[in-house]
């Protein structure tokens, strides 16, 4: 079983930083994409951001330009560094892992961390 472990939430105020951090029990080499999504409080799951293995990445509009996505394949681990947070950034953060391998899909979540923005 595939294990997703994200780290790195916590409260921050309006225009501070975070880094978040996805830790894989397996080798993240053969993982064609990554991505995080948040789900704030009442809303839908949506995504923020995502990687590929050939170094593609996808940002949501609403994130781009604040938010970078990066992964380190020698450390098996995810990041997403988060600057100039906003209160709306408030939500869970799940960490995503699918690939797919002799035809079969696999799809992984994280259990999540909270990023809190608020003064």
């Amino acid at each position: 079983q595939v294990q997703l472990v994200e780290s790195g939430g916590g409260l921050v105020q309006p225009g501070g930083s975070l880094r978040l951090s996805c830790a894989a029990s397996i080798s993240i080499v053969g993982i064609n994409a990554m991505g995080w999504y948040r789900q704030a409080p009442g809303k839908e799951r949506e995504p923020v951001a995502a990687i590929t293995t050939g170094g593609m990445l996808n940002y949501a509009d609403s994130v781009l330009g604040r938010f970078t996505i990066s992964r380190d394949n020698a450390k098996n681990t995810l990041y997403l560094q988060m600057n100039s947070l906003k209160p709306e950034d408030t939500a869970v953060y799940y960490c995503n892992a699918h690939w797919a391998t002799y035809g079969q899909v696999h799809d992984y979540w994280g259990r999540g961390t909270q990023v809190t923005v608020s003064s």
